[in-house]
Formats: C-alpha cells, structure tokens, sequence
C-alpha cells in the first residue's frame, strides 16, 4: 500500500505551501483552527486539511511532524481524518508555552468536539503518529521515533461508514503563523489487531 500524494486533495488550501512524495510544509494563517461547540460554544472550521480518501475498512497511516517553528500558544499540526464539519477527529501537539505543550486528540461526532490531553516538555518538537482503522473505530498513537507507538486514543465515528478521507492538517488559532513539516507518510496493512480479551455481548 503506497501513500501517494498525487491523491491529496486539499479542504481549504493555504497560500504557501510544498508537496512532493517525500516532504510537505504546510504553513499555516492565523486564526485557524478546528472545533465545535463543546464546552467553548464556537464553531471554527476553516484550518488548512490536506487527505487522501479510501474505502479501505482496515489500514494504518503513518507521519511524522515537525514543529520546531512553532512558536504561539495553540500553534498546532498533526495527523486528522475530516470527512466533513462535524464529523473528524485529530491528534497533534499544541504549542502552550516555554515549559510545556499539549500532547491530545479531539474527536467530533455529530457536531461536537472532546478533547483529551496531557501536557509534554515543550522541548518535544517532533512527533510519530499512527492512525489506524477497522471499520468505523479508529485508533491513534504517537511515537516519539517512529519504532515504539503509544496509544493515545481508541474512538468511535458514527459517520465512518463508507469511504474516509485521512491526511494531515496546521493551524494557528490566534494571530500566528509557521511552517509545519510532514516526512515520513506510509499507508500500511492495518497495525491495530483484532480484539482478542472479553467477546461482544450477545445481541
């Protein structure tokens, strides 16, 4: 399985950008963002998200980021799965200060966004993630070399029914900008095996 870029197709492309098989830099506008309503009560849907669709029901994507230019609070970048307003979820680091950063993910269902998350040195400024899917369940890691994948989150998307659109997406929610880096893209056989402890309730 090849992750081909000849396939990305952008949701609301930057200005600047590069994209070639090995290497996209993406940097972002200021006041961009994703999120709905939840606990904040806005709605921002207006970050740049670069994907690639399939109707694989079992895969994993890899990437590795880059974030070093980071530099404002809530600067962001990181691996998503959009298919549309109200149906995604994200993993990626959030830049906060000097000290530290948020490590997360946010899954939005049916028009309103969770967010989990825990603060990391801010000296962290690449991160491995690993999403994978087996059918309408979804699961993200994160590695910090790309060889040993923490679980961060192990989630649900009503609307993944047929075909989704995986990709990798920056934004600076306030006024800020800079230059994320995605190297390291493969689409893979499915990483996430099967359940193999208690089985399914009977119906």
């Amino acid at each position: 399985m090849d992750f081909d870029v000849s396939k990305l197709v952008w949701t609301r492309a930057p200005q600047h950008f590069v994209l070639s098989p090995e290497r996209i830099e993406i940097e972002t506008v200021p006041h961009t963002d994703l999120w709905q309503r939840t606990y904040y009560h806005f709605r921002n849907d207006n970050a740049p998200v670069l994907q690639m669709t399939t109707d694989s029901q079992y895969f994993s994507f890899v990437v590795k980021t880059d974030f070093a230019a980071s530099h404002h609070r809530f600067d962001q970048c990181g691996i998503v799965l959009y298919l549309d307003s109200e149906n995604w979820l994200k993993g990626s680091i959030e830049y906060e200060n000097e000290r530290f950063a948020h490590l997360g993910s946010v899954v939005t269902n049916q028009g309103y966004s969770d967010w989990a998350t825990t603060e990391i040195p801010a000296t962290i400024k690449s991160m491995w993630y690993r999403l994978s899917r087996r059918a309408d369940d979804f699961r993200i890691e994160c590695s910090e070399d790309g060889v040993t994948f923490k679980q961060m989150r192990v989630c649900h998307l009503h609307a993944a029914q047929g075909p989704v659109s995986f990709g990798v997406y920056a934004c600076s929610p306030e006024d800020s900008s800079f230059t994320a880096v995605f190297t390291n893209m493969a689409l893979l056989p499915c990483a996430w095996q099967a359940h193999d402890g208690q089985q399914p309730d009977e119906v």
